[in-house]
């Protein structure tokens, strides 16, 4: 196969024919720009070669190679019927055919297709820093856009993907925690719609591959990608709306893809230096007459707050922070109005006041809607979206209105940041009443459809301008859905993940993914949301919970550890692991805060998967329980509550203390057998590294004496002066 190339070169139109008769030419393809400036391309029928992008054809389809520095990204056909580079127009797939025409406008490459349909697609390229920017468009005397665009690339037959979505599986999200379930961090196999679904809901338009490229689509329409499910070694993308902007990252490493990603749809939140210790919240807080016991209350406050308060003193459990959740307000839902309901929350001005002076910060829940006297107002100012039909008046606010989210910060998060909130939990803005419509428009034009995505973005943008006035640097927000751009506004919890054994497996890998998608500061509610509440599990969630970016011990039926649900209803060993957890959580604060910046600053991940640290390892691909959690400690998480055995791969090339034996030194570069029983998570720290975790074998003895002994709440009140 002959292939004539001429580089890329500009020449003034009176040098013409000197260019052709010095290359003997005796056709040549020009475009004349207005600047008298031509830009002249030569190849012959089979071949194009543009700078680093290779074009030739296959079944008539047309093949676009990008080189990379570790090889190359392959735009192909599937099969002598199933093109390269498509669009889809009502219910029919259309594949652009042939090879293109080459222009060039500006910085861009135009490669050109003429289309029956859509006259002409135009697939413009730029380079920057070695990426590649591409937007597919079309040209139309008629206005005929498509449906959705189509891209096929080809697949090693060993290639690895991941980002895209937290839950492990598309579908429901009882899918991500099935018994039996085998899909891990690597999405090889599966088909993902990128649309937000709940509750498990952080999602990017992102994804990497192991052969050191990264994908990313700038837009928030919804959009598919099979990856290798139904052509075996074809990765399928497909995403609604008139054009399609995308980008090709390339890099050395896996890493280097991640940290160009973050930083582009970032750069991530900072929070204040409290927020990453241990939370504490329950569900819902009730104000009974007695605690847990039977002992009278005598406190003038909540008395489920009062209650976890003078309980974790006694047994030295550090805490940095509560959340208050929904229902905290009038109502029937208990959120009217932004008022708190005074006989569930007695004084909450001054039990604020009470739990500062304690070196607590307080949260709260809340919501993308309103509802009580508010939601009328919002209604008749025009300032909401429609939403799905509710039993109650709910008036789902529209944050594309300046105005409407001056008046909800006004109404809401600015009002509760004045009384003292310092962080807020975002709830709700992932899908489960807002409508999904092509019809239907937002404030500034936007559809209901392109909008879905942006809506958590939104949401959480909203609430950061409505605090930070007030509050500085001194908040922070967590939200359960994520999407390009939320990052910089706060963090994210996991969903509502079920209790048994197979959510924790769920968390240990949604985790990992959102540190590659972009979405570094994440945590978990430690003992799951839904289902039975496991103790045993419980045990095993809190040390992975401990060596997540954010720690917050969860419901647990509304209930605490020391009045369990189930027998045993005061558990010492639960309450001595929290207890561990909770003191090695805050000897990490200083470490964790220096990961936070870097994430910041670099885009690199606090947790980082095995093979973004160490890529070159095949087995780093492999042992997807196994993480470095910053740059020194490598954390392997068990979830079987049935073996106290754990089997990880240690990387290669360094050698790792094993922190609840420290006069053991692993040589990296195989795999090890530990003993794990439920309180013991495997931490293993670089050798050279200064982290000093203490002797945690003796600080978990130490716990289990102090839960060992119930403490008298009524000696504890009288201590507060409460009688």
């Amino acid at each position: 196969m002959n292939i004539y190339h001429l580089d890329f070169q500009y020449v003034e139109y009176f040098k013409i024919k000197k260019m052709v008769m010095k290359y003997k030419i005796k056709k040549l393809v020009n475009s004349i720009l207005n600047t008298s400036i031509i830009f002249l391309l030569f190849y012959s029928c089979n071949v194009i070669d543009v700078d680093n992008i290779n074009i030739k054809q296959q079944y008539n389809y047309p093949v676009l190679s990008f080189s990379t520095t570790s090889g190359s990204i392959t735009v192909a056909p599937v099969t002598d019927n199933i093109g390269s580079i498509g669009y889809k127009l009502s219910d029919s797939i259309h594949w652009l055919k042939g090879l293109p025409a080459i222009e060039k406008k500006g910085k861009d490459k135009l490669f050109i297709w003429q289309d029956e349909i859509l006259d002409k697609v135009i697939l413009a390229v730029n380079t920057d820093n070695n990426d590649y920017i591409l937007k597919l468009n079309n040209t139309n005397k008629s206005n005929i856009k498509p449906e959705s665009w189509l891209i096929n690339i080809k697949a090693g037959a060993d290639e690895y993907f991941t980002g895209i979505a937290e839950r492990v599986v598309d579908g429901h999200q009882n899918a991500s925690w099935k018994n039996g379930i085998s899909t891990a961090i690597n999405l090889r196999g599966e088909i993902f719609n990128v649309k937000l679904n709940p509750t498990v809901s952080a999602y990017a338009p992102f994804f990497i591959s192991s052969n050191n490229y990264g994908f990313f689509v700038k837009g928030t329409w919804p959009g598919k990608i099979d990856f290798c499910s139904t052509f075996l070694n074809i990765v399928q993308i497909s995403f609604e709306g008139p054009e399609l902007n995308f980008k090709f990252y390339t890099g050395k490493s896996p890493m280097e893809i991640v940290q160009k990603h973050s930083l582009e749809t970032g750069p991530s939140f900072i929070p204040p230096k409290w927020a990453l210790g241990p939370w504490r919240w329950r569900d819902e807080h009730f104000n009974r007459k007695k605690y847990y016991d039977s002992t009278e209350k005598k406190a003038p406050y909540n008395t489920d707050i009062v209650e976890d308060v003078l309980m974790m003193e006694a047994f030295d459990i550090p805490v940095t922070a509560f959340w208050i959740d929904r229902p905290y307000c009038y109502g029937s839902r208990g959120y009217d109005d932004f008022e708190f309901d005074t006989t569930k929350f007695p004084q909450i001005e001054n039990m604020i006041k009470w739990l500062n002076s304690k070196n607590y910060e307080i949260m709260i829940w809340i919501a993308p809607w309103v509802m009580g006297k508010i939601a009328n107002e919002a209604l008749e100012k025009n300032y909401h979206l429609q939403s799905m039909p509710e039993r109650d008046l709910y008036v789902l606010m529209d944050f594309t209105n300046d105005e409407a989210c001056k008046w909800w910060a006004e109404k809401g998060p600015g009002k509760l940041a004045k009384m003292g909130f310092k962080g807020f939990k975002l709830d709700r803005g992932d899908g489960e009443i807002l409508l999904d419509s092509l019809n239907l428009k937002t404030y500034t034009g936007t559809t209901y459809r392109e909008n879905y995505n942006d809506y958590a973005r939104q949401f959480i943008k909203a609430t950061y301008d409505a605090v930070k006035p007030i509050l500085g640097n001194n908040f922070i927000l967590f939200q359960r859905t994520q999407y390009t751009g939320s990052s910089k506004y706060g963090g994210m919890w996991a969903g509502d993940t079920d209790g048994k054994p197979e959510g924790l497996r769920s968390v240990i890998i949604g985790m990992q993914r959102c540190a590659v998608m972009g979405y570094p500061l994440w945590g978990s509610d430690i003992g799951g949301y839904w289902g039975q509440f496991s103790q045993k599990t419980t045990m095993r969630w809190l040390g992975f919970g401990c060596f997540s970016p954010l720690m917050e011990v969860g419901p647990t039926n509304n209930l605490a550890f020391w009045s369990n649900p189930s027998e045993p209803k005061y558990n010492v060993e639960l309450i001595a692991t929290w207890r561990l957890y909770s003191k090695i959580r805050m000897k990490l604060i200083p470490y964790i805060e220096k990961a936070v910046k870097e994430s910041n600053t670099k885009g690199t991940p606090i947790v980082r998967p095995l093979f973004l640290a160490y890529p070159e390892q095949k087995e780093s691909w492999n042992d997807w329980q196994t993480y470095m959690f910053g740059p020194d400690i490598l954390i392997s998480a068990p979830f079987d509550t049935l073996s106290t055995k754990h089997k990880l791969y240690l990387p290669a090339n360094e050698k790792w203390i094993d922190a609840w034996n420290p006069d053991v030194i692993y040589n990296g570069g195989k795999y090890i057998e530990i003993d794990a029983p439920l309180y013991k998570i495997p931490i293993f720290i670089k050798s050279n590294s200064k982290i000093n975790l203490g002797n945690l074998n003796d600080l978990y003895r130490e716990s289990i004496k102090l839960a060992s002994k119930k403490p008298d709440l009524t000696l504890l009140e009288q201590k507060e002066g409460w009688k």
